[in-house]
């Protein structure tokens, strides 16, 4: 599942649970690049969150995001590890697994 998080819904979405968020820009190569990743680890019943920093720019601004795409590893509201740039299927799987435990 993803869901498309903005200023209204993002603090209820993250406060419980394992939630991995992508900060991406529309404009971006990698961000666009990064998309069918994102759709697959979906498909595998991981929950993620999508930001457009175009149009939240306050979220981006709060977490010091300033690269894309960025990701951010939520565990019970609280950030547990950040990630920057383009990454494989396996690396975010890994990235997760680390956490599950």
């Amino acid at each position: 599942m993803i869901v498309e998080l903005n200023e209204k819904n993002f603090d209820q979405n993250i406060k419980n649970g394992l939630k991995l968020v992508e900060f991406y820009a529309s404009w971006c190569g990698y961000c666009k690049k990064e998309r069918p990743v994102m759709e697959e680890l979906s498909a595998n019943n991981i929950w993620i969150g999508t930001v457009d920093v175009d149009t939240n720019p306050d979220l981006a601004a709060r977490y010091g995001i300033t690269g894309f795409p960025s990701f951010l590893l939520f565990k019970e509201g609280r950030i547990i590890a950040a990630l920057s740039g383009y990454h494989e299927k396996s690396q975010l799987l890994s990235r997760l697994m680390e956490h599950l435990v």
